[in-house]
């Protein structure tokens, strides 16, 4: 498995030609990199201007390596090329570097760039990727990847600070300017002499700070002194936190792929950086619960949630939870009295779905109010802490609805809020507490799991205890604290409040049902398909859709025959039963293409992630036929389809799927002419 590295930008606050002097004297040794040892110059040439100066190092390289790992590979030093091009024209510096010893075992490939700032000419950014492919190692393979990845982490993290001590050298040494490049004709009499704080021709040197990556794989540009744009590494410890370069890399890869892919709304970074954080920094298995999470969120407009949610009176009333103030970490901190709270009450009251919706809204509004306090305090603040008082708590609170809804909350908070709580204190938890513990705590999250703290009778008054979280002046009242607390006391919900299972499912409009936007899925053999009637030929087919999961192919049709009823289950016929239950299909296997339908619009590729927007305008009445199907589905030569053996036979070897979100409209002449004008 190729491992990769892709750095923020780094921003230091001296000029390029200054720093390119204080890059200068890392070579041709370095006694602040212990394991570079020495370089040699292989080859060096500068243009005639002296604008443009390139040289070729090979270094050599002490690698911290177990002596039994170096005997057996026979080397005691790892041998590097890099070639550095330094344009003092545009002021850059490219720096590219590969390993020499191994070379056909192992793939090291670096690439680093120091250029001018582009809001600030006397700043100096510094970007950096790199990669390692390890092809075999006489079966150390796995160690050798460990090795390299702990060294080149550290190095990275040495790499600013070297840097640095060079330029506090130069400024002790009374060199706190380096005149830029100018253009001047070179003298036909004198040659070049070189100098020892070059002005001009800096030589560049190897860069040790990291294993490489291809061109195509810078993923930091120019602009990194935007956080909107790119990240930088000062930003990132502002609003972030102290990551690992390792870290810092899967943030900016995850957020460029986003950039690239996602054509919605992206993610703040820290919300990325909570998904992450949630799979320990597997970049595969974050992105997809992003990604779903991402569809989750327009599906259901969950992004305009606090402008659009307004709490029944029954909530305002009853249900015993609000925030107050912040805990010593400064993080928001939420108060719930579930004691005193009627679950079933508010069940019966109102209904899952509007107390679902209502755990929503004070999620949104604890990442608002994250927000804010990073502000306020200074440094990063991602998440909450929750006191929850149990005093109360009694079997009524088992009702078994009401700990059917609140599984379904927890389900749906864990999968889309993760890394939000930073602690959750249990107070005065009862006799019965054990039997709701065990219900809820296998849909709990492990790494949630370990945030919890439980306190028994008053065992939160002494020491460990309350105070240890939270300052002793915001303690509420209720629990033996001086402050005044603003969340409602809570009791018995009446009953004339109550309504019908008949009147929830009628009058309440489900979050789930509530979005223009309907799903599918598409297996290898069963495509989804929707029909669409035009009776004006003029009328303009839109669509948006979401690709979930998988990789599917989007086209449209045109057929002057209606097609028949649609067919949910197709293969059920063949003795087996096609998972998909909300699964399409609309074109009969018995059609030809060219002959009873006809394909309007070239197959557009869409990949996992992917949000796709587009629009047809008809040209002739009839059926058109939208049509989702699996990627890599074989088709028959002359239909384009998959023939029937093809999907027995495939659906025998594989379990493959992919799902979409769509939604579709057509517009009229009439309505196409009002939006033209």
């Amino acid at each position: 498995m190729v491992q990769k590295y892709q750095s923020p930008v780094r921003v230091y606050k001296h000029p390029f030609e200054l720093v390119m002097a204080a890059y200068e004297r890392r070579f041709p040794t370095c006694h602040l990199i212990p394991m570079f040892v020495d370089s040699d110059v292989i080859s060096e040439e500068t243009s005639e201007d002296r604008s443009f100066h390139k040289i070729e190092r090979r270094c050599k390289l002490d690698v911290d390596a177990p002596r039994l790992l170096k005997r057996i590979a026979g080397v005691d030093y790892v041998y590097f090329i890099q070639k550095n091009s330094l344009n003092h024209r545009e002021r850059t510096l490219h720096i590219e570097s590969h390993n020499e010893t191994f070379s056909n075992r192992v793939i090291i490939h670096e690439l680093c760039c120091y250029s001018v700032h582009p809001e600030n000419e006397e700043w100096t950014c510094f970007e950096q990727s790199a990669s390692l492919d390890i092809k075999s190692f006489f079966g150390f393979e796995s160690t050798v990847e460990k090795i390299a990845m702990k060294q080149y982490a550290s190095s990275i993290k040495k790499g600013k600070e070297i840097i640095e001590y060079y330029l506090r050298e130069l400024e002790e040494e009374g060199i706190t300017y380096v005149p830029r490049w100018s253009p001047c004709p070179p003298s036909p009499t004198k040659p070049v002499v070189p100098v020892v704080i070059p002005a001009l021709p800096i030589t560049p040197t190897i860069s040790i700070e990291a294993p490489p990556e291809s061109v195509n794989e810078i993923q930091v540009c120019k602009e990194g002194s935007s956080p909107t744009d790119k990240l930088d590494a000062d930003y990132i410890k502002r609003y972030l936190g102290d990551l690992t370069p390792l870290q810092e890399s899967c943030l900016i890869r995850l957020r460029r792929w986003l950039q690239e892919t996602h054509k919605g709304k992206i993610p703040k970074d820290e919300h990325i950086l909570r998904f992450l954080r949630a799979r320990d920094f597997n970049i595969d298995k974050a992105r997809e619960i992003l990604c779903q999470s991402l569809t989750w969120r327009k599906q259901h407009q969950v992004d305009y949630l606090l402008d659009t949610w307004s709490s029944p009176q029954v909530l305002h009333d009853y249900y015993t939870g609000g925030w107050h103030h912040h805990d010593k970490d400064g993080r928001p901190l939420y108060i719930l009295r579930l004691g005193h709270m009627d679950t079933k009450g508010l069940v019966r009251a109102l209904g899952e779905e509007s107390l679902l919706r209502h755990v929503l809204s004070i999620n949104e509004e604890g990442l608002r109010r994250c927000e804010e306090n990073t502000k306020v305090f200074g440094r990063p603040i991602s998440c909450w802490t929750c006191l929850v008082d149990l005093e109360g708590l009694n079997m009524r609170h088992l009702w078994r609805p009401g700990v059917k809804a609140l599984l379904r909350i927890i389900e749906v908070v864990e999968a889309n809020y993760p890394e939000t709580l930073g602690r959750l204190l249990i107070l005065r938890a009862p006799r019965v507490f054990p039997v709701l513990w065990t219900l809820v705590s296998p849909f709990i999250d492990e790494n949630t799991r370990k945030k919890f703290l439980i306190y028994a009778g008053n065992d939160y008054q002494g020491p460990g205890g309350l105070v240890d979280y939270i300052d002793k002046e915001i303690i509420p009242d209720f629990l033996g604290g001086e402050c005044m607390c603003e969340v409602p006391e809570g009791g018995l919900v009446p009953k004339s409040l109550y309504r019908t299972a008949e009147e929830l499912e009628n009058d309440e409009i489900r979050l789930w049902t509530e979005t223009i936007y309907q799903s599918a899925s598409i297996f290898k053999g069963a495509p989804h398909e929707l029909l669409i009637e035009i009776i004006d030929a003029s009328s303009v087919i839109t669509w948006d859709f979401d690709v979930c999961k998988g990789d599917v192919i989007f086209n449209i049709y045109h057929s002057k025959r209606a097609p028949q009823p649609p067919r949910k289950d197709p293969l059920a016929t063949h003795g087996i039963t096609s998972p998909a239950g909300n699964n399409v299909q609309l074109i009969d296997k018995s059609w030809l293409l060219g002959q009873d339908y006809s394909m309007v619009e070239s197959p557009l590729t869409c990949k996992e992630g992917e949000s796709v927007q587009g629009s047809h305008v008809t040209r002739w009445p009839g059926f058109y036929i939208l049509q989702w199907r699996f990627h890599s589905m074989p088709a028959c030569a002359t239909t384009n389809l998959p023939r029937v053996d093809d999907v027995l036979a495939t659906l025998q070897v594989s379990s493959h799927k992919c799902k979409v979100m769509y939604y579709t409209e057509v517009l009229g002449s009439e309505d196409f002419s009002d939006t033209a004008d």
